[in-house]
This record gives structure tokens, C-alpha cells and sequence, in this order.
């Protein structure tokens, strides 16, 4: 039966790229559409008219909006390299692991990139105590899925690409390999795992755009 499986997505967005992780590894073909948000497509509207932005997936004229339910979406359609654990314990640790680091690590972790001085060293102190559970949940793992990349590493994914290109930009080490040797060699291991190495956004806009970012939040910082 043929399928007809769209992305709409960004060339940047870490929310997209779990989903392109996830049909990679499932061996699912699909057509990629890519949006400008600040131009966003009559398609996207109509497809994620509550949010109004990416990633969505379509699936047989089907939209799943939403990087997480999609996600869980793939790995319940297609069974193939099962990304969520049969367990059902340890499927809810998953989710658990999954909202963990979107609600607490993204959030902790950006406030680090955007603030500037006591602020900094604060929210650098805050990202510490989030990445430590994380650290804590790798022992004896490869991945947060074990030997082989599941949900919580496509969920936790971006940071193996996102922190370093904030340590770049800001001149701060954020992950040390000494404090946080098993959550350290995850990233590694993550980002050079084929299938993730291939799809990542071309690095040097990425520091263009996160420059361009952070240059926009001290500047609004500054006049407040």
C-alpha cells in the first residue's frame, strides 16, 4: 500500500529533527516541506491551525502536530526499530525522561546561552543540577535507550549539537567532561551515530543564527 508521509519543518528546528531522526531510523520515506515562520504557508495553518508551527507530520492527508506525540505516533505505526521500550514502567520513565528535558534541561540550558553576568553563573548552576539527573540516568548505558538510540535520546537529541554551539557562541563551557563524563560521552556517541551525524543543520548557519539570537536578547536586556 503506497503511503503518502509529509515533514513540514524548518532547516533548524531541534523539534523537527526528532522527527527526522525517528523516520530515518524507522526507513520510512517521506517529502520534506520547508516553512518560513515569519512567512508561515496557508498548508501550516491549516494543518496546525492551534500552535501554528512545525514540526507536522502528514500522514495519508492526516496532520499529528506536536514533536513528541509525533514521535510516539511513528513508533506506533510503524514497529520497526521500536523507539519507546515494551515495558510499560519503563515506557512511562520514557516520557517522564522526554518532558524532563523539554520542560527543565531546553529551558535551563537556554537561560545560560541568553543571560549575561550573576544571572549566568545562576542559570549555569541550574542547568548543572538538571544535567546531573541525566547523568545519573546513563549509567550502565550506551543511551538513554540502551544500546541502541530510542525515544529519549531523539527527544534529549538536539543538545549533542545545541550545547556546543552555544559554548561557541558565548565563550562558556556548559557540559564538562570531568563533571559529566556519561552524559558527555552520550553526545558524542549520539552525534556521530550515522543516521543523526547526516541530518544535522549545516553548522556554520547555526552559529550565525544563534549569534544573531543571543546578540537580539542582550540588546533587548540592555533597553529594558
Amino acid at each position: 500500500m503506497g503511503e503518502e508521509v509529509k515533514l513540514f519543518r524548518t532547516w533548524s528546528s531541534r523539534f523537527a529533527l526528532r522527527i527526522v531522526w525517528a523516520l530515518k531510523i524507522k526507513g520510512i520515506e517521506y517529502e520534506t516541506v520547508f516553512e518560513d515562520l515569519s512567512n508561515k504557508s496557508p498548508l501550516l495553518l491549516q494543518y496546525n491551525p492551534v500552535h501554528k508551527k512545525v514540526p507536522i507530520l502528514v500522514h495519508n492527508g492526516r496532520p499529528i502536530a506536536e514533536s513528541l506525540v509525533i514521535l510516539e505516533y511513528i513508533d506506533e505505526t510503524w514497529k520497526q526499530a521500536p523507539l519507546l521500550p515494551e515495558d510499560p514502567y519503563e515506557r512511562a520513565m520514557a516520557r517522564f525522561w522526554a518532558k524532563f528535558g523539554d520542560d527543565k534541561v531546553l529551558t535551563s540550558i537556554w537561560s545560560v546561552f541568553i543571560k549575561q553576568g550573576k544571572e549566568q553563573e545562576e542559570a549555569l548552576v541550574a542547568a548543572m543540577e538538571n544535567l546531573k539527573f541525566l547523568e545519573e540516568e546513563m549509567k550502565g548505558k550506551k543511551f538513554f535507550g540502551g544500546e541502541r538510540i530510542g525515544y529519549v535520546d531523539l527527544a534529549l537529541g538536539c543538545l549533542a549539537n545545541l550545547i556546543s554551539v552555544f559554548e561557541e557562541t558565548i565563550g562558556l563551557k556548559i557540559v564538562d567532561e570531568e563533571k559529566l563524563p556519561l552524559f558527555y560521552s552520550w553526545m558524542q556517541n549520539f552525534a556521530e551515530a550515522p543516521i543523526i551525524r547526516d541530518n544535522w543543520p549545516p553548522r556554520d548557519k547555526m552559529l550565525v543564527k544563534f549569534q544573531a539570537l543571543l546578540d537580539a536578547a542582550i540588546a533587548s536586556s540592555s533597553s529594558s
